[in-house]
């Protein structure tokens, strides 16, 4: 029988694509790992790993028992699920990776937590859904806050399971005294934009919205930090694209107005493996993010970029 330890290493191989990879993930030295692969190599009979340059890649044979690897990996997690729904008490540890404008969301979740949930604990990290969505499916993260934005669906992956918390209206902001036209787009030409990086659903949104309107968005400032965009706009030097989630904007050198043909809404979701979805640690989070939710009393979306569905999404 073949050491399950060594078959999650070559799983971990083959998510994070370097044996240094897998050595920082999971804690252990580059030279061990690559000894337990060289001992599951012999334990099989054949090469699993061939170099390709400074790297090494899985034969056929290797693709075969991480398919199998996969297969007893999500076995181990229906027993965990299956344990955890008999016990009284919801215990263990779920580990949340969430953009930053849903951090506040994930605060008041946490103090839900606490009250109900004593014995569970929750760990928080910032980091943005592309990044987090393959920690995800590697096992570092349990629970991942993402976001979809119109004309933009996120991929659907049947392994990974989605439910919507909240639409989260978007609104263009510009500097205070910008607004000197009923034409939205006459007041932002010739103006620079404060946008997230490339690859970013936002940032493919603003693009597209801006160029359907019949220019290019000089752009000038990049930044993941929403609080720093609004800052700059606020300082007169850009015009951003803002979610209602960052906050109230009180600051009077901000003017935010809808998108035009909008109001236009993000779709905001949890997901998280299809078989830990039904863990009691995992729906006790996600209860406590969908009463934050309700809290924050998000409008539901209709008319201009056309609303989002509503419940659970799984699969393709």
């Amino acid at each position: 029988m073949y050491d399950l330890h060594r078959l999650r290493l070559l799983l971990e191989l083959k998510h994070r694509g370097t044996l240094s990879a897998v050595a920082k993930a999971l804690n252990y030295s580059a030279s061990t790992i690559s000894q337990q692969l060289s001992q599951l190599e012999a334990e099989v009979g054949v090469e699993l790993l061939e170099p390709v340059g400074r790297r090494v890649r899985l034969t056929s044979q290797a693709d075969i028992l991480v398919a199998h690897a996969e297969i007893m990996l999500r076995q181990m997690e229906a027993a965990e699920t299956a344990v955890a729904q008999s016990l009284a008490e919801i215990t263990g540890t779920v580990r949340i990776a969430t953009f930053q404008t849903a951090l506040t969301l994930v605060s008041r979740a946490l103090v839900r937590i606490g009250e109900a949930h004593p014995r569970l604990r929750v760990e928080v990290l910032q980091e943005e859904p592309q990044r987090a969505l393959p920690r995800l499916l590697a096992h570092d993260l349990d629970l991942v806050i993402v976001e979809e934005f119109p004309h933009h669906p996120l991929p659907r992956q049947s392994d990974i399971h989605y439910r919507e918390l909240l639409r989260d209206r978007l609104r263009i902001a510009l500097p205070a005294g910008a607004l000197s036209a009923s034409d939205v787009w006459q007041c932002l030409a010739g103006r620079t934009w404060a946008v997230e990086p490339l690859g970013t659903a936002s940032r493919d949104w603003m693009r597209m919205i801006c160029r359907e309107a019949g220019h290019e968005p000089d752009i000038r400032f990049t930044t993941t930090d929403l609080l720093m965009q609004r800052r700059l706009v606020a300082d007169g030097h850009a015009v951003a694209i803002l979610p209602d989630l960052l906050g109230p904007a009180d600051d009077p050198g901000l003017t935010l107005v809808d998108v035009p043909g909008g109001p236009c809404y993000r779709s905001v979701h949890t997901a998280t493996r299809q078989d830990r979805a039904a863990h009691p640690a995992i729906t006790a989070v996600r209860s406590a993010l969908a009463d934050a939710c309700a809290r924050q009393a998000a409008p539901s979306a209709s008319g201009g970029c056309g609303p989002f569905g509503s419940g659970t999404l799984s699969g393709p």
